[in-house]
């Protein structure tokens, strides 16, 4: 079974910074594409940025600038790192795996259960 475990979440005041973690495992031989979503209350989930394996990355526009995604593949892991940080960032922040190959088969897409953001003074 895979599991995405996400950590680095909680209160941080306008302009500051954050770093998240997702750690990926469960017998995994390789991950496509792992991404970071978020969602503030009363609004619809959005991308925040995505890297494939292969290293590309896209972000949305209103953090491009802002926050940095990477990953290690070794370690089947994706780091967010968020600066600048704006109250409008406040939000579960969750962390995606997409074409995920494991010991027991394929997975097109798995979540972790998310970690809160918020940005406040």
């Amino acid at each position: 079974q895979v599991q995405l475990v996400e950590s680095g979440g909680g209160l941080v005041q306008p302009g500051g910074s954050l770093r998240l973690s997702c750690a990926a495992s469960g017998s995994i031989f390789s991950i496509d594409a792992m991404g970071w979503y978020r969602q503030a209350p009363g609004k619809q989930r959005e991308l925040v940025a995505r890297i494939t394996s292969g290293g590309s990355t896209n972000y949305a526009d209103s953090v491009k600038g802002r926050f940095t995604i990477s990953r290690d593949n070794a370690k089947n892991t994706v780091y967010l790192q968020m600066n600048s940080l704006k109250p409008e960032d406040t939000a579960v922040y969750s962390c995606n795996a997409e074409g995920v190959r494991h010991k027991f088969g394929y997975l097109i897409s798995s979540w972790g259960q998310g970690t809160q953001v918020t940005v406040s003074s």
